[in-house]
Formats: C-alpha cells, sequence, structure tokens
C-alpha cells in the first residue's frame, strides 16, 4: 500500500512488477494526489482499489468528513458497499459486522460541484510550487523534487533544513504560516509501541520527521504572498551567516 505523498506520485512500475512477482494486489493510497500524473496516467488507477481522502484541507475536500475507495474488481466493490453499511448487502440483514461509512449526502453535492474546478486549482498549486522553485534554489533548503515522469499536484509544499524548529518560530514571529506534518514517525508512535521499536530503528524516517517544514500553499495564494514568505526565510538565513 505505497502513498502519493504530498500529492507526488511514487514510482509505480517498480511497485507493479513487484506485486506481479509475488502475485500481490497493489492499493494505492490516493489521499494527497486527486488528478496527479504518473507518464501522463493519473494516479488511482494502477492500483486494484485506491482510496482518496475528501478532507476539507484536501485538493479536493468536502464541507465535512468524507473520502471513497474506488476499484474496478466487481467482487471487492460488493464486499466494500457491504462493509461500510454495517456488513449488509440486503437491509436489515447482516452478513458480517461491519461499519457505517456511507458519505453524507451534501458532502457528494459540495464535491460533485467543486470536481469541476479540481483542475484549474490543481493548476494553481503549480503555479505557487514552481514560484517557490524559483525563489528559494539558492537558499540552503532542500526543496521538493518533481521526477520527470510525475505531475504532481502539490496538496503540501514541504522543504528540508536540520534547523527545521529555529526556522518555524522565525516564520511564525514574523506572521507566516507553516506547519509540520507527520512530526513523529510511526515506529515511535505510542500506538505501535508493542511492535518494540526505538529511535534509531529507523534512521531515515526519524531525519525527515526532525527537518520537514510545509510553507503555505493553496491556488489563490498571490505572487506578493509568495515573496513575503521567501523575504521572511532569506532574513532567517542572512541572520545566521
Amino acid at each position: 500500500m505505497p502513498v502519493h505523498l504530498y500529492g507526488h506520485p511514487f514510482d509505480i512500475d517498480p511497485i507493479l512488477a513487484i506485486c506481479k512477482k509475488h502475485k500481490l494486489p497493489l492499493v494505492e493510497d490516493a489521499c494527497q494526489a486527486h488528478g496527479a500524473k504518473y507518464k501522463g496516467k493519473t494516479v488511482g488507477t494502477f492500483g486494484e482499489i485506491s482510496g482518496f481522502s475528501f478532507y476539507p484541507g484536501k485538493n479536493l475536500g468536502a464541507a465535512g468528513e468524507g473520502g471513497a475507495l474506488v476499484t474496478n474488481n466487481a467482487a471487492f466493490a460488493a464486499r466494500a458497499r457491504s462493509l461500510r453499511e454495517h456488513g449488509s448487502s440486503v437491509r436489515y440483514y447482516h452478513d458480517e459486522v461491519g461499519f457505517n461509512y456511507r458519505m453524507e449526502g451534501i458532502q457528494g453535492a459540495v464535491l460533485g460541484v467543486k470536481l469541476k474546478r479540481l483542475a484549474d486549482w490543481n493548476a494553481g498549486r503549480r503555479r505557487v510550487a514552481h514560484r517557490y522553485h524559483d525563489l528559494l534554489k539558492d537558499t540552503p533548503l532542500q526543496l521538493p523534487r518533481e521526477a520527470a515522469w510525475a505531475e504532481s499536484v502539490y496538496h503540501l509544499y514541504v522543504v528540508r533544513h536540520p534547523k527545521r524548529d529555529d526556522l518555524k518560530k522565525h516564520l511564525e514571529a514574523n506572521g507566516v504560516g507553516c506547519a509540520l506534518h507527520y512530526p513523529l514517525p510511526l515506529h515511535l508512535q505510542k500506538c505501535y509501541a508493542s511492535l518494540g521499536h526505538k529511535a534509531g530503528d529507523f534512521p531515515v524516517a526519524e531525519k525527515a520527521a526532525r527537518e520537514c517544514l510545509s510553507l503555505p500553499i493553496y491556488p489563490e495564494l498571490t505572487d506578493a504572498q509568495i515573496q513575503r514568505v521567501v523575504a521572511v526565510i532569506k532574513d532567517f538565513f542572512q541572520r545566521r551567516t
């Protein structure tokens, strides 16, 4: 179950090769990647099952909670419909213990309207991201990279730096919002303590958690606002030289 993280597709072909070799189904986590493309084809169409989130902060967000599972496998679709309806395919008759995963009709109505604007919104995010690329390329920040085979939709614009916490404080002190996404790796989460992992077991994940910072990004961000964010970041590094 690989993830199209931050709106950038993962490298699908090598994963599909592993799935084929070991006869494993591919489940795409496309929750942050509505409309992203891999080698010209929209993500969420490669796996036997793909999942999308419609949390309000996503590129395609509802007015409340929501999500979707997509598949072209009839058996998977029937099972999913049953599980979302308390394990029932006929009302009041339950074949197994299921869940109440029925999305509200109002959320579907909102999404139906917003879907028509998704391509334009994604283009707006790409505009902002590319502007950041140009203005921040000479800073010490590690910037997100877009693979040649990918078209990212930049759900997040995540930069990296060893002094991430100091940079975050500087941005916030100067009125620039920023965020930490995933500050604690999964293996160190309390809910997985039973697995017995400790700090140092997954050093790459731990380093990313210490260094990653999400800069402001949304389709309507103006060039003046982008330049303001960049100016505060550059001021931070100038103060350290």
